[in-house]
């Protein structure tokens, strides 16, 4: 493990990254009963827990910053960003818990970076159930050193066009916090039982529902031009079916009743990330966004994360270096600040 890597190596920011903390059981039970918790087998397994149930088996690489760094080191990332496991939201709990366990979460998350500041670092999660308490924790958690905020993309029936999630964004953008929209309790129900569809299906289609809501709304209108708005996962569906919802604004007052402007012409509002693991789709989504607004995104140290970091930028653009280096790492600099 290596606290630095090679200065003439080019540099890797990963802005998509997740961690989950060693929570013990009665931690969390005392914090809340659905309060998830680690059981770490002591092999380098575990499983994240939601009291006696398994809600998903996990690698040390997800709570140990040294498993953390070796993975780096190999994988040839410089610098990653590390944010909350959707499952540790608490969206749902009273919002004076989900506020005291947002705190813990956000000090744990900037204890595991101090492994490594200069390539660990950290984004908040808040209790957007309650948007006072979660303005609170961003202006709480920037000055303890966190960088930037991770939300799901909807509270309960309250999707991103919510008046409460607005006035929040402002926030965030006033505090000068990157936020990174990220899908989570997906729709489909009973009709996305097995194969993942959730994560193959829904997740795509919650962040396309997210972005839409924000263009559609017209919050695009009043939200400041400082928010720097990152949505996961190349966003979703939306680069591919844009063209669609563009159709429907021109032929459709019901779709422009809110929405000034094509919609197309909002790609400038918002950023994404590269998570989308193929060549040709990423070359189509830097068309419809521009490389200055993608960037290095891995969902490690998840099983569909990308397995070779920045493989993929250096495959869909190997004649380009100058979009390279904005996606690799300029965009990153340049949106978190960093030197």
């Amino acid at each position: 493990m290596s606290a630095a890597l090679p200065p003439t190596r080019p540099r890797r920011i990963d802005i998509h990254a997740h961690l989950f903390p060693r929570i013990a059981r009665e931690d969390a039970a005392a914090a809340h009963p659905r309060a998830p918790w680690l059981a770490d087998h002591g092999d380098g397994t575990g499983h994240i827990m939601q009291g006696d149930e398994r809600f998903r088996p996990v690698q040390a690489t997800l709570w140990d910053p040294r498993a953390r760094l070796e993975w780096m080191d190999a994988a040839g990332v410089d610098v990653q960003f590390v944010c909350a496991t959707p499952v540790m939201f608490g969206y749902a709990w009273d919002a004076a818990q989900a506020a005291q366990w947002a705190a813990r979460m956000n000090d744990h998350a900037l204890a595991f970076c101090a492994a490594a500041p200069a390539r660990l670092r950290a984004l908040a999660q808040v209790p957007l159930q309650d948007v006072e308490a979660a303005c609170r924790e961003v202006t709480r958690a920037r000055a303890a050193g966190l960088v930037g905020v991770q939300i799901g993309n909807h509270v309960g029936a309250k999707g991103l066009d919510d008046p409460g999630i607005l006035a929040f964004l402002a926030h965030c953008a006033g505090e000068r916090m990157p936020v990174l929209v990220h899908p989570w309790d997906m729709m489909g129900g009973e009709r996305m039982r097995k194969w993942m569809l959730p994560w193959l299906v829904a997740m795509p289609a919650e962040t396309h529902l997210g972005i839409l809501q924000l263009i559609l709304s017209g919050a695009f209108e009043m939200l400041p031009r400082e928010l720097e708005l990152v949505l996961a996962h190349g966003g979703g569906s939306f680069a591919w079916l844009v063209g669609r919802v563009d159709n429907a604004w021109r032929r459709r007052d019901i779709v422009r009743a809110d929405c000034p402007r094509l919609p197309s012409s909002y790609c400038d509002r918002f950023l994404v990330d590269s998570a989308i693991f193929d060549a040709g789709a990423l070359r189509l989504l830097v068309e419809r966004m521009g490389a200055d607004r993608v960037l290095l995104g891995t969902d490690a140290p998840f099983p569909l994360g990308e397995e070779h970091p920045g493989a993929l930028v250096d495959e869909a653009f190997a004649h380009d270096a100058a979009i390279r280096a904005k996606i690799l790492c300029a965009n990153a600099q340049r949106v978190f600040g960093l030197a």
